[in-house]
């Protein structure tokens, strides 16, 4: 018994005696970490229960002995604990590289409702003409509407803003914007529908005037009204015989 005690007590002056020669002081870091901000980031010493939280740029201050455990956690970072080694204590400015915390998200899966509009949800009338930004300045500076009200009257203003548009030529600029419009997405829809090979191995026009071409047929109103309806058929065919016009007048200009 009188031995056991005299184990114990040396054991208690031993580790007295060690934790009165452990060394503590005020270290300096700073944490490095890609994409995330560094402000903010708090670290907590297990070992002596104190803590501080990181200022600009991931840079901190705390007191640790060597052997001391470092837990560093935020929001934006893995948590991550490390030790205090002789390097870590003795060093001027240690530096402790954290990772960015990144959320995976499941799959996303896009479904399209095609027969859900505004329309069948009842928020408009399914007789409401809907106009292109050319068509919206034209109708609201010259008071008419382009294809009438949908109530079956002119679609005339009863406000002074017309009258003034068309005396300073400002419907004019308006309509002539409009035909710019009209005429840029009959392009398009050619270009999408046949496509730049048709033009130049089916109607056999040269590469460098296709495009030459495709402002050619815009021109012509059959065309235009055929390719609008979606005939394609007829689109086609006025198509071959516009290509045959406009070959001719190339050997023209070539003479």
């Amino acid at each position: 018994m009188k031995l056991f005690i005299k184990i114990v007590l040396l054991l208690l002056t031993v580790n007295t005696f060690y934790a009165q020669n452990v060394e503590t002081k005020s270290v300096k870091g700073k944490v490095v970490c890609e994409s995330v901000d560094l402000d903010g980031i708090y670290i907590i010493n297990l070992s002596s229960d104190t803590s501080t939280a990181t200022e600009k740029e991931g840079y901190f201050t705390i007191n640790v002995s060597v052997g001391d455990t470092l837990l560093f956690s935020a929001l934006q970072i893995k948590g991550k604990k490390i030790v205090i080694s002789e390097m870590d204590f003795n060093s001027e400015l240690f530096l402790v590289k954290l990772e960015p915390m990144i959320n995976k998200l499941d799959e996303l899966v896009i479904k399209q409702y095609k027969n859900i509009n505004a329309v069948s949800l009842g928020i408009i009338s399914p007789n409401t003409k809907h106009y292109t930004p050319a068509e919206r300045k034209l109708k609201t500076a010259s008071g008419v509407d382009i294809a009438g009200n949908t109530d079956g009257s002119s679609g005339a203003s009863a406000g002074l803003d017309p009258l003034f548009n068309w005396m300073s030529g400002r419907t004019s600029l308006l309509k002539k914007e409009l035909e710019v419009e009209q005429k840029e997405t009959l392009l398009k829809k050619l270009e999408s529908q046949y496509g730049l090979d048709y033009f130049i191995q089916k109607l056999k026009i040269p590469e460098d005037y296709v495009k030459g071409f495709w402002y050619y047929v815009v021109e012509d109103t059959k065309f235009s009204v055929a390719l609008n309806a979606k005939n394609r058929t007829l689109a086609t065919f006025i198509l071959t015989e516009l290509a045959v016009k406009y070959i001719d007048l190339l050997k023209v200009e070539d003479k």
